[in-house]
């Protein structure tokens, strides 16, 4: 098993500041593991109940009566089977002195958002847990080549760490099935499972595009609201995410429709039929592959949160992969599948054209950072595994 520190650290530290703290993220990601981590070293008593376990459902029947008698941490697996405790959460946590806190997990950002924004405004913490991080994997890796394991594999932890690549590539397989016969339909979610495939196999294909739902539904044979209920679903449950577009008024003609990618770079692979390290570098997607991924490590590295995130690009030509703009500071992100990266033209107009503090070109390969040109540095993508390269 991989440790992950970080994320234990921020959950225990919300946890003494908020009576409730909600982890999310895709099945499989790791959050039962990391809460039973958490709740190894709580002080005081822990009790956990698992919301599909038939038991623990028989256990709750009566849930303002069980959970009210409870004190220590109280830990809720899957919470979204259950929306209708969150009324009685709100009631628990506002109780003098705080006898319990309460540690939800959840897979399904719709339901836990609606029903905590409705109930527990004020009172809860939110923590994404994404796949394995680069940081995470390089000191368990040691030097086996771990940057293009986790870029072809994903950052599940049981693809990432299956014991050959054809496990991994089973697994993912396995997991896509898994989500879209069961994990979809438990949510109430009314569409067929081969309907929701093919357009998570396209959008696979569209993965670092602009949005146009307009092309896709008239290739799926549909309406426009139609596909994007559908890019709703996966977003939803953490398979995908919009970038957004960041508009600086320059008088361009800047692009207004968010980038759209997949969360997972292994899942890209599977629904894309791309089977070994060969077989994607020598892909038409591999540069996009490359961009989404180094993308979501550099979110996840720098700590943007949701309004700090965007794309730049304008139909003339000139654009940038990831604008991260926090406390009045802009800094830039371009993203080149070579361990060689050069000047562009369009890296200069927009360092000029939104006045960033520092560009930054993330290539493959490991080594030191390197400047190119006055505020543009190279950085090599292992410096993303090394705990001393914040670039904010």
């Amino acid at each position: 098993m991989i440790p992950r520190p970080r994320p234990i650290l921020r959950l225990r530290k919300a946890l003494t500041e908020f009576p409730v703290v909600a982890l999310l993220g895709p099945r499989q990601v790791g959050k039962t593991t990391l809460a039973a981590q958490v709740a190894a070293k709580w002080p005081k008593a822990v009790h956990r109940f698992d919301l599909e376990d038939p038991d623990d459902q028989a256990r709750l029947t009566d849930a303002a009566f069980v959970l009210k008698a409870l004190k220590g941490l109280i830990v809720l697996d899957e919470i979204q089977a259950r929306p209708d405790l969150f009324p009685l959460l709100r009631v628990l946590a506002d109780r003098p002195q705080r006898p319990a806190r309460f540690l939800l997990l959840g897979s399904a950002a719709p339901e836990l958002m609606r029903h905590t924004s409705e109930s527990l405004a004020g009172r809860v913490f939110f923590h994404e847990l994404d796949g394995l991080a680069l940081d995470e994997i390089a000191p368990a890796r040691g030097r086996d080549n771990y940057l293009d394991a986790r870029w072809l594999r994903g950052g599940f932890p049981r693809a990432f760490l299956a014991p050959s690549l054809r496990g991994s590539r089973d697994w993912r397989s396995a997991f896509i099935r898994t989500y879209l016969e069961r994990d979809v339909p438990q949510l109430g979610v009314n569409l067929p499972a081969i309907t929701l495939r093919r357009f998570w196999t396209m959008l696979a294909h569209y993965h670092g595009q602009t949005w146009n739902g307009n092309e896709l539904a008239r290739a799926m044979g549909v309406t426009g609201k139609t596909v994007t209920r559908y890019l709703d679903i996966l977003e939803g449950t953490f398979m995908a995410f919009r970038l957004p577009p960041w508009h600086a008024n320059l008088g361009k003609r800047e692009v207004k429709a968010p980038k759209v990618y997949l969360a997972d770079s292994g899942i890209v692979h599977s629904l894309m039929g791309i089977d070994t390290l060969a077989d994607l570098l020598a892909h038409p997607k591999c540069g996009a592959s490359w961009e989404g991924f180094m993308l979501h490590e550099v979110i996840r590295r720098t700590g943007a949160q949701r309004g700090e995130a965007f794309f730049w690009s304008v139909h003339t030509g000139a654009e940038l992969d990831l604008l991260i703009v926090r406390n009045g500071r802009r800094v830039g992100f371009e993203f080149k599948l070579t361990q060689s990266p050069r000047v562009t033209p369009s890296m200069r107009s927009c360092r000029e054209a939104l006045e960033l503090e520092h560009l930054y070109v993330v290539c493959h390969g490991a080594g030191k950072p390197a400047p190119m040109a006055e505020g543009i540095t190279a950085v090599p993508a292992a410096c993303l595994a090394a705990p001393d390269w914040q670039p904010l």
